[in-house]
């Protein structure tokens, strides 16, 4: 180990992931600009085949989950108590989350963009800071902290309104100060959400997704946003969507 301190490990990962991340955006980038690939290629087979590997990845979990296959290094790299069973919770969700909503509303939707980045950068960042600097804990949970809920609320936001600008560098969303102020506030209701006690009972690799979808949905549907699923064409399509899934939240 490079390091024995756990806050420089902590950053070294996430410089090397921002990087990594990076030069896999950068490269497509530039396919795209050189039109390298058939950019017709943007059905109904477009949306499923994104999230192929996390979709084998599912298989995978439940696979292990289960207990039909054992493999100790997901196993310990995946759980936090050594349990596969873990992986059939926060593992899982997290992966059905990211496949579902690239399915559902694929990159010309805001939606996608609030839900994964609330989840990986917002609540991935919550865990390191809550770890490191969660000692004031929140009155109404208090295992949640202060630290932790900041954190969730703002690379949430910096995520979303980074990748804003970047999927509109490619004409698929809308840019503006109007959808900034979306995102935030949709940022806060997911930060908000991942800090109650239903978060900790249930798991928040469920509950943030879940809120990015509704609030999102609500909020970039009053401010006009058009194509909130890649499923819906036309505006009454979209108030359709929105009303379905209103109506089905409803029931619980």
């Amino acid at each position: 180990m490079w390091t024995d301190s756990p806050l420089l490990r902590d950053a070294g990962a996430a410089l090397l992931t921002a990087l990594a991340a990076a030069a896999v955006l950068r490269f497509w980038e530039v396919v795209a600009n050189r039109a390298l690939l058939d950019q017709e290629t943007d059905g109904v087979s477009a949306p499923l085949l994104a999230p192929l590997i996390i979709e084998l990845n599912i298989i995978k979990v439940i696979v292990i989950g289960l207990g039909l296959v054992k493999d100790e290094g997901v196993i310990n790299s995946m759980t936090r108590h050594g349990d596969h069973r873990e992986l059939l919770k926060g593992p899982l969700y997290y992966a059905c989350a990211v496949t579902l909503t690239t399915i559902i509303f694929w990159r010309t939707s805001p939606i996608s963009i609030a839900v994964i980045c609330n989840l990986c950068a917002g609540d991935g960042v919550a865990d390191i800071a809550g770890r490191r600097f969660g000692h004031a804990k929140l009155p109404h949970n208090p295992e949640k902290s202060y630290a932790g809920t900041v954190a969730n609320f703002v690379a949430g936001f910096i995520a979303s309104v980074l990748f804003m600008c970047y999927f509109h560098h490619f004409g698929f969303v809308e840019q503006s100060w109007t959808m900034v102020m979306a995102f935030c506030v949709t940022s806060f209701v997911a930060a908000v959400v991942e800090s109650l006690p239903i978060s900790t009972r249930l798991d928040d690799n469920l509950t943030v997704p879940l809120a990015s979808v509704l609030a999102g949905g609500l909020i970039f549907y009053f401010i006009g946003v058009k194509n909130l699923c890649c499923m819906s064409s036309d505006r009454s399509n979209i108030s359709a969507v929105v009303e379905m899934v209103f109506a089905g939240s409803s029931r619980y």
